[in-house]
């Protein structure tokens, strides 16, 4: 399944910073529906995100009923993205392809 969306960039402040953007409530919809097909574990989904002409591979992190994707710094340092600063997502998800 695949979204494009504009969302907001925030910044988690902890031992490190992290840098996150929500996704859209059809997103979430959609990502909770479908979790158990589309985790590894732990809840977290693993995904493609773009933005720009940079994509990377990354892990949804639900909190407090809504999805955080995680934007790493091969994709901000390049873009120049920074806290607070609008960007155009495009999300991939597949189904997880887990052994039993």
């Amino acid at each position: 399944m695949e979204w494009e969306f504009d969302a907001e960039v925030f910044q988690w402040r902890g031992p490190a910073p992290y840098f996150f953007v929500e996704t859209p409530d059809e997103v979430d919809a959609f990502l909770h529906d479908h979790a158990a097909d589309l985790t590894y574990g732990w809840g977290v989904i693993p995904a493609r995100v773009r933005i720009g002409d940079i994509e990377v591979g990354t892990s949804l992190i639900p909190r407090d009923d809504v999805y955080l994707v995680p934007l790493k710094v091969a994709l901000r340092r390049p873009l120049g993205i920074d806290d607070g600063d609008a960007v155009h997502v495009q999300l991939a998800v597949e189904p997880s392809r887990r052994r039993g």
